[in-house]
């Protein structure tokens, strides 16, 4: 699918706000209400023992489905039926060892393991490999069908399929049928959700958060209701109620979160009751702690919600603060998780060539390749400014990356460099949240030099995107105007020509 440069942010935003919000959750889960305006971090811990900005079992289990989405992305575009199969198997896998599961999920995924084993063994030769998570010799296979039938006979034995565990981790469906009609896209998100969760409960709010996720990338809205035509009739007028009752409440007025209702009534409501005071990047921020703020289960409450705000916002808005160390199962970063939903939306599998996902992106057409020099920052020595050839040096400790790099081109570990999303143009529809990301790159800057780290800030050609972001810098090391701490770095580089929205930004300091 053709995506505009705001989409495409958008897509990438989507599962990094997600396990955003997840990572924020996780060192309050099960704990009381917080009050308003109380701080909320990424301070890991919690009743399972999450490191700091470490994400839990709500993105966990989005991740194989969302792998299981990109090995069969030709069937969805197809509009063809999808095999859930390598999906349930990542989820089996991952139960194994995982700090936390679903109380619901950890009972289907033991009662699809009990179906598989009471069907006869599949021999296979030596040579051909076992199933994703079959760990033994003797295992039988865990499939899809398995899953489904256990999730409808744990409904059927305790009336109980409605907690909010398909809903936690939905965000992938979304982006995987962005190109495709909304039937489609509601038929697969009922077919995930019954995967693990058979309530018509769990399956409605999946389809409403879904088409809420594609609404959000695809025009930047926030809607609920979007999907609301794509439910049984009698179901419409429920959720229409249960949607407004959010809209006037707190997240903090939804204790029974872990049901599947409460969970989305309270991410709306985060979403809903900091709208009217908060845009862009400030809403994201905004919502999503006051998801935290609510309470009990807060880290699956703020990843529903960081995965809509992260439709709507973008990638552009997720604080690189929150994105610097980021991680989790199976051993994975923000970088991965931007890739992950680009590739999603853009519907072609997985894109090991293409850029986040590339090794190495060539400037060559930009900039010689030799063109490795760097000058230092006028107000902060510690601060290196060069072209993009220059990440070949070293004679740095971290990295503020204005332009596309590869995955390896920086010789500094993963959370020692900020990447951001720039592009050298003065039209708007190009950069989402133009003043929020250069500031953000700036307080990276300055965030790495605090750690007494040596900063390399580059771009393509140091001739526009550099030198906005070093007065930037400037300005808050110097106590001046953006204006004259650009002057300041034109002084050390002579063709520095930031484009008329760059200088907007200066003007405004």
């Amino acid at each position: 699918m053709n995506l505009s440069p705001l989409q495409n942010d958008r897509a990438a935003g989507t599962l990094v706000a997600m396990a955003a919000g997840d990572a924020l959750g996780a060192g309050y889960e099960f704990g009381s209400p917080l009050p308003d305006g109380a701080p909320v971090a990424m301070i890991g811990g919690g009743p399972f023992g999450f490191a700091p900005a470490e994400w839990t079992d709500d993105t966990s289990m989005a991740l194989p489905l969302a792998e299981c989405l990109l090995g069969q992305a030709a069937a969805v575009a197809a509009g063809e039926t999808i095999d859930w199969t390598p999906a349930v198997r990542g989820w089996a896998s991952w139960a194994r060892d995982a700090k936390d599961v679903g109380s619901q999920t950890r009972a289907v995924i033991s009662a699809a393991r009990r179906l598989a084993s009471a069907e006869p063994v599949v021999e296979r030769s030596e040579a051909e490999p076992k199933p994703d998570g079959d760990r033994s010799p003797s295992s039988a296979d865990v499939t899809a069908t398995h899953f489904t039938a256990a999730a409808a006979e744990f409904l059927a034995r305790t009336g109980r399929g409605a907690g909010n565990g398909s809903l936690m981790r939905t965000a992938p469906v979304a982006l995987a049928y962005l190109g495709r009609p909304e039937e489609e896209l509601a038929r697969a998100a009922a077919e995930a959700s019954a995967l693990t969760h058979a309530d018509p409960d769990a399956a409605d709010a999946c389809v409403l958060w879904c088409l809420a996720i594609r609404r959000a990338v695809l025009t930047g809205e926030l809607d609920v209701r979007a999907g609301l035509p794509l439910l049984a009739p009698e179901r419409r007028a429920v959720w229409e109620e249960r949607i407004a009752v959010a809209e006037a409440s707190r997240p903090a007025d939804f204790p029974n979160n872990g049901w599947v209702v409460e969970a989305f009534q309270g991410a709306w409501s985060a979403i809903a009751s900091t709208a009217p005071a908060h845009a862009g990047p400030a809403h994201l921020r905004a919502a999503l702690e006051d998801a935290v703020r609510g309470g009990r289960d807060t880290d699956t409450v703020a990843a529903i919600a960081g995965g809509l705000l992260g439709a709507a916002y973008g990638l552009s808005a997720v604080p690189f603060e929150w994105r610097r160390r980021l991680h989790g199962w199976p051993g994975l970063g923000a970088l991965d998780l931007q890739r992950m939903g680009m590739e999603l939306a853009h519907g072609e599998g997985r894109r090991p060539w293409a850029w986040p996902a590339a090794a190495s992106f060539d400037h060559s057409d930009y900039v010689s390749p030799s063109a490795t020099e760097v000058v230092e920052h006028p107000a902060d020595p510690g601060v290196l400014l060069g072209a993009a050839p220059a990440l070949r040096r070293d004679d740095y400790d971290a990295v503020v990356s204005l332009c596309r790099v590869g995955s390896e081109d920086a010789r500094v570990p993963a959370a020692e460099h900020a990447r951001f999303w720039l592009i050298d143009s003065a039209v708007p529809e190009y950069n989402a949240h133009l003043e929020f990301v250069l500031q953000d790159a700036a307080d990276a800057v300055a965030a790495f030099r605090a750690e007494g780290k040596r900063v390399l800030l580059h771009c393509v050609r140091m001739e526009s995107r550099t030198p906005t972001v070093a007065a930037l810098h400037g300005a808050k090391v110097r106590g001046v105007s953006g204006l004259e701490a650009l002057e300041e770095v034109r002084a050390v580089l002579p063709a520095a020509s930031p484009n008329r929205a760059f200088m907007e930004v200066l003007r405004g300091l």
